[in-house]
């Protein structure tokens, strides 16, 4: 079974920048396309950014096209995702998971607990 353990969340101010990182166990990392999911008090949780297997391509949903860059080092087993110009409507707890890159749906049904992002405006 997958074990997920996503961090680096906090407070930050609008504006301001945090990394956030997923490391996987318990599957061959490297393979895997990986994704960056959020989810929002009383919303579903979306997908907001993807990067296939070697890191060579990625996905951002429209929200945060130009201000999240994701990336990963399968020797590291981690996945990153890094968060610029933060707006208050990136608030949200921060999951990753493995993701099917033709429609970007999770592959696991085991997630982490997840990082807390709080951006103040």
């Amino acid at each position: 079974q997958v074990q997920l353990v996503e961090s680096g969340g906090g407070l930050a101010q609008a504006g301001g920048s945090l990394r956030l990182s997923c490391t996987a166990s318990g599957r061959t990392f490297s393979i895997y396309a990986m994704g960056w999911f959020r989810q929002a008090p009383g919303k579903e949780r979306a997908i907001v950014a993807a990067i296939n297997w070697s890191g060579g391509s990625t996905y951002y949903a429209d929200s945060v096209k130009g201000r999240f860059t994701a990336s990963r080092d399968n020797a590291k087993n981690t996945a990153y995702l890094q968060m610029n110009n933060l707006k208050p409507e990136d608030t949200a707890v921060y999951y990753c998971n493995g993701v099917r890159y033709t429609d970007y749906s999770p592959l696991w049904d085991s997630w982490g607990k997840g990082t807390l992002v709080t951006v103040s405006s």
